[in-house]
Parts: C-alpha cells; sequence; structure tokens
C-alpha cells in the first residue's frame, strides 16, 4: 500500500517537473529590454563590421568562451544540453523574424544585462568583452537562413 502511494505521488512529480522544462518560449518576438531602456538599446551600433572573418571568430566564441551553444544550442536553434531545461527555452536564433524584428543594440544589451524572468545571465564582463559580443552578435544573425 505505502509503496504505490509512493510511486504514485513520484510519478505525478515527475510529470509535472517534465511539463515546465523546456517550455516554448510564449512569444519568440517579444523584446527582452526594458521598455525604459529600449529606445537607447536599438540606437546602439555594432562597431564590428559583419564579414566572413568577423563571423568566424563569433563562431570560435559562441562555442567557446562565451558558452552561447550551451543553451542556445550549436545549430542556434535554443536547443542546446542545458538550455532543455530551462523555461522559457532560450532563443532561437534560426528564427528569421526574430532578427528582422530585433536591433543589434537589443541583443547587446541582453548579452551585457542579462534578461530577468529567463535563464540568460549577464556576460558582460564576466566571460567575454563587449566588442567579443559584438563579433557574437554577427555570428548569432548567420542562423537565420533567408526565408
Amino acid at each position: 500500500m505505502y509503496l504505490s502511494k509512493f510511486l504514485g505521488v513520484a510519478a505525478a512529480v515527475v510529470f509535472l517537473s517534465a511539463s515546465v522544462v523546456g517550455a516554448e518560449e510564449k512569444d519568440p518576438l517579444k523584446p527582452r529590454v526594458p521598455p525604459d531602456q529600449a529606445a537607447d538599446a536599438k540606437a546602439l551600433k555594432n562597431p564590428v563590421a559583419s564579414s566572413p572573418e568577423s563571423i568566424a571568430k563569433g563562431k570560435a566564441l559562441y562555442e567557446g568562451k562565451g558558452t552561447c551553444f550551451n543553451c542556445h544550442g550549436k545549430a542556434g536553434d535554443g536547443q542546446g544540453e542545458a538550455g532543455k531545461i530551462l523555461n522559457p527555452s532560450p532563443r532561437d536564433f534560426t528564427n528569421c523574424k526574430f532578427h528582422k524584428k530585433r536591433k543589434d543594440g537589443e541583443l547587446f544589451w541582453v548579452i551585457k544585462n542579462g534578461s530577468p524572468g529567463t535563464g540568460m545571465v549577464s556576460l558582460i564582463p564576466a566571460a567575454i568583452t563587449e566588442e567579443e559580443a559584438w563579433t557574437i552578435i554577427n555570428y548569432e544573425r548567420s542562423f537565420c537562413k533567408a526565408e
């Protein structure tokens, strides 16, 4: 009797926790920059020109010291191993609609400040420099293959 109750409760806990883990973003186009800081973030311009060289450097940083791939996945689809347990799930950089909607400065703001209510933490200056963040943004943009 005790064992069957225990197994029933354990199964319910596993089911409930599995239903919250890795939940999809409710609105993948929703901005993550607070409204009172959005204009300033949008006005920031990427000082690192997008080129095959900067994209290659961004890839090395994304997969290396930036550790972005852990959550966003090597394919940029938000399906990294660590990202699978986050709710909401990490941004999907293969979503071209997302890239059309967000400015580089907004992406930079999130890398620098983190994103409250998500698993995204501030990476500048703890893990990467500002210049490296801009370089990573160039690489993130490459995940969008023209629709």
